[in-house]
């Protein structure tokens, strides 16, 4: 650990003899920290990633790669794994298995149309500005826009038509518009053929998008990808579907560190520390692992119920408790006129709720803060509101996480963000030399 070591013994040298810390000193220390950790020079070495080899960024970027895994030391705790695995068995029961479910409006799009959307453009970070239904409605408008020659040869145009130019990053939309078309093209045949290109593996075909070079299949979209063929009846009798994962995200990892199935001896470092996204690399495979063994423990003690894949957990823990119940959407008021408090289940409510109820009609409230339903005795407002609860047969709807008990001190344990190696507002466009000032990333 050079690095770190070389670095500590710069900044204690220019503390001084214990006297009041100097303007002159606090220079000193400034500039070392931003030489060490966002600045580099003629000779620093270079590192792989995306397929291609990049300088490092700093000396401290080079140390993070290298012992990223020891200082974090994520593990697979096996006592929550199980305790997860029952309290998804809980849910399979109450709802009949529909909570591993997920209901997808194909927008009228045949199978093989529906392979060709989703491949073509499921690589792109939409930033939830574009849902199936509206892709599905410019594939409508013109087929064309999804023709893999047509992108291979024009990808600017296919990112401008698919109306996301507006979005950052816009370069490596348009590289990974390219060279997923040129994946489709090498293996000469139309997108919804690419399962029997690969023997109908899925698996193989699995490895296959991930490795190819920059084109925006990482392990998180190329499992959805995947598990979305299969659950649509795009791709049958395929070979290799338990091999899926769980496609880790923010929130399949927020759930995974505040149920503890994953454990690491520090909390998550900021993304402006993991450099190259070493941490967040890390913790999606270990997040990965964990799913995998839950739904291993699921299926060994309860095996005439659990589902097919790992990957059709995360309808549940992504759609439903991610996004819905491990938030803070459980929103306390204060009345304007008799100052008394109540909780509900909307930000945007504007009336007190209990002066209502005693027939004071347009009495006002304003919002006073906003908390975690499993974090309060009256939660359950929340979650009986979430849409997924409300959706549910009313013998089959519940009122609380059903990982409330399992969490603990965890709840509070964020996810890890990741910043973009490529592009106008990433790593790769950030670079900074010793003593030459500027660099960093951009808004």
């Amino acid at each position: 650990m050079d690095e770190l070591y070389n670095f500590c013994q710069t900044i204690k040298s220019k503390l001084g003899n214990g006297e009041k810390l100097s303007i002159d000193h606090a220079r000193e220390i400034v500039k070392s920290i931003n030489n060490f950790l966002y600045s580099n020079y003629e000779g620093i070495g270079k590192t792989n990633a995306l397929g291609t080899s990049f300088e490092y960024f700093s000396e401290f970027h080079r140390y993070w790669e290298q012992h990223h895994r020891e200082i974090l030391d994520c593990e697979i705790d096996e006592e929550k794994c199980k305790a997860v695995a029952d309290a998804l068995h809980s849910i399979f029961i109450r709802t009949k298995g529909n909570a591993f479910r997920f209901v997808y409006d194909t927008c009228g799009l045949e199978p093989q149309e529906i392979c060709r959307v989703r491949l073509l453009s499921a690589n792109q970070d939409f930033r939830g500005s574009r849902n199936f239904s509206e892709l599905a409605a410019i594939f409508d408008s013109d087929n064309t826009i999804f023709d893999e020659e047509f992108i291979y040869n024009e990808p600017d145009e296919f990112v401008h038509r698919l109306k996301i130019t507006n979005l950052s990053q816009t370069d490596k939309r348009a590289t990974y518009a390219k060279n997923i078309a040129s994946f489709v093209l090498q293996q000469k045949c139309s997108p919804v053929e690419l399962i029997k290109a690969y023997n109908d593996d899925i698996y193989e075909l699995r490895k296959a998008l991930i490795n190819y070079k920059s084109a925006g299949y990482g392990n998180k979209k190329t499992d959805m990808f995947l598990r979305d063929m299969v659950v649509l009846g795009v791709w049958k009798d395929v070979k290799g579907f338990d091999k899926i994962d769980v496609a880790s995200d923010i929130n399949t990892i927020k759930v995974a560190l505040r149920t503890g199935i994953i454990k690491t001896q520090i909390p998550l470092v900021s993304s402006f520390l993991d450099i190259f996204c070493y941490q967040y690399s890390y913790i999606d495979e270990m997040n990965a692992l964990a799913w995998r063994r839950v739904w291993e423990i699921w299926h060994t003690t309860y095996p005439n119920e659990t589902i097919t894949s790992p990957c059709l957990i995360d309808y549940f823990v992504y759609r439903v408790v991610g996004k819905q119940f491990c938030k803070k959407n459980l929103y306390v008021f204060e009345c304007d006129n008799e100052h008394h408090h109540f909780k509900w289940h909307s930000n945007r409510n504007k009336t007190c709720q209990l002066c209502h109820a005693s027939h004071k009609k347009g009495v006002k409230a304003h919002l006073v803060m906003s908390v975690m339903p499993c974090n309060d005795p009256e939660g359950e407002i929340s979650i009986r509101k979430s849409e997924y609860v409300r959706s549910l047969p009313k013998e089959q709807q519940f009122g609380e996480c059903p990982f409330i008990n399992i969490c603990g001190e965890n709840k509070k344990l964020m996810p890890p963000k990741s910043i973009s190696i490529m592009g106008q507002t990433g790593w790769n466009s950030a670079y900074a030399k010793q003593n030459e000032g500027g660099g960093g990333l951009m808004a």
